[in-house]
């Protein structure tokens, strides 16, 4: 029977027991780095443990760490998969100044730059919903609070990126295979910048400093994922809104940055995740996935994480019916999403990956989430969409073993 893999974009729940403990931690002199704890070390290496078997259950075939070893202290988090890099990176200082509080900024033809969190342009469109602690649009609570840039850049995150691979390594059946995230330089370089001279020379900073995580992930034998909503993402983040054209060029800088940080590294071990934010908002002033597609396919990758489920992005699957997928290029296809309280059928499951199976076959196909669940969903309704997905990945591939069995019909 044919057999679809199947693994997750990152972030899973956290015990209520995890969260605490998190959250009794304490900083350092700079207000950001977490000082060290023994027990919340050994607490995190027995989660990890059990989230793993938990993957492993529900029938996920690749399998990370939850992303556990990137603190999240509170329920709602959609950020820890970024927050976790400012505790591995030297030149990195709190001025007051963040993604909310930095000025507004107006681009123009030919330049691109990115303005506040709060002066999205669909936060224009829907002032009352993103207003409305009762709208469900919350972005959460973050860790840490957010730092700016306001020295060179150097990597310092060595015991951290290692002790995320012995425990995810240690927590691996024999044979199994395993994945950890990582910010990726674009979505790193978005946080406010007071040493660097430019847009451009910022991002290659961060992809200079960000090699060497890489390396010890990939090096461990692990999957690399690469999370870089940025890429789309930072769309929303550009008023008023550019043409295509200079959006694909100050895209195509961070894509250069990728390919030189991740030069080197087996192929078959780089997946990139694209998504266009995980917050729970109306997201009508998203990026088509068509206008990117192009930049995106230039990263040299093995895999491509992208959202295929939410009600905005479900559309898009026809587009990989038109293109010209890289013959080595694996998709992961998000099937069950992060944005909303309803369980995916398993026969919905089914059908979402039978579209992308239909374009490239069954082998190159890996059924995921959209984004990580963890933080942004209940965990009751996360696991049922874990396990969803497991059950829908089991069922296309049945359903796939059918149809190429089935004798054909004649007259």
């Amino acid at each position: 029977m044919p057999t679809i893999q199947t693994t997750t974009a990152g972030s899973l729940p956290r015990s209520q027991a995890l969260l605490e403990a998190a959250g009794a931690r304490t900083f350092a002199e700079d207000g950001f780095t977490w000082e060290p704890s023994a027990d919340y070390d050994a607490l995190l290496t027995q989660a990890v443990a059990e989230v793993v078997s938990r993957q492993r259950d529900a029938g996920i075939t690749l399998v990370g760490d939850g992303e556990y070893g990137k603190t999240m202290a509170s329920a709602l988090d959609y950020g820890a998969w970024w927050s976790y890099s400012f505790q591995r990176v030297a030149g990195l200082a709190l001025t007051g100044t963040d993604l909310f509080s930095q000025p507004r900024v107006r681009s123009g033809p030919g330049d691109v730059r990115l303005t506040s969190f709060v002066d999205r342009r669909d936060r224009h469109l829907f002032p009352g919903a993103y207003a409305d602690p009762a709208s469900g649009v919350s972005e959460g609570s973050p860790a840490t609070a957010f730092p700016t840039t306001t020295g060179p850049l150097a990597y310092r995150g060595q015991d951290a990126t290692d002790a995320d691979v012995r425990r995810l390594t240690e927590a691996l059946a024999p044979g199994e295979r395993g994945f950890l995230t990582a910010i990726a330089p674009g979505s790193a370089a978005r946080v406010w910048n007071t040493h660097y001279g430019s847009d451009e020379e910022h991002v290659w900073a961060w992809a200079e400093v960000l090699k060497e995580e890489y390396r010890r992930i990939t090096d461990a034998g692990l999957v690399l994922q690469l999370d870089d909503p940025s890429l789309a993402e930072s769309w929303d983040q550009v008023n008023p809104e550019p043409s295509v054209e200079d959006y694909r060029a100050f895209t195509r800088v961070r894509v250069d940055a990728l390919n030189h940080a991740i030069e080197g590294l087996p192929r078959e071990q780089v997946r990139l995740h694209l998504c266009w934010g995980s917050w729970h908002g109306p997201h009508v002033t998203d990026l088509p996935l068509a206008a990117i597609l192009p930049e995106v396919l230039r990263a040299r990758v093995g895999s491509l994480s992208f959202e295929a489920a939410n009600a905005r992005h479900e559309h898009e699957w026809t587009l990989w019916h038109e293109v010209d997928v890289p013959d080595d290029l694996v998709l992961v296809p998000g099937v069950v999403g992060h944005a909303t309280n309803v369980v995916e059928h398993p026969d919905l499951v089914a059908q979402r990956l039978g579209r992308f199976v239909d374009a490239v076959g069954h082998e190159r196909v890996i059924a995921s989430t959209d984004c990580g669940l963890g933080g942004r969903v209940h965990p009751e309704i996360a696991w049922a969409k874990v396990e969803a997905l497991g059950e829908g990945a089991r069922r296309a591939g049945l359903s796939r073993a059918r149809r190429t069995s089935a004798p054909r019909r004649g007259w």
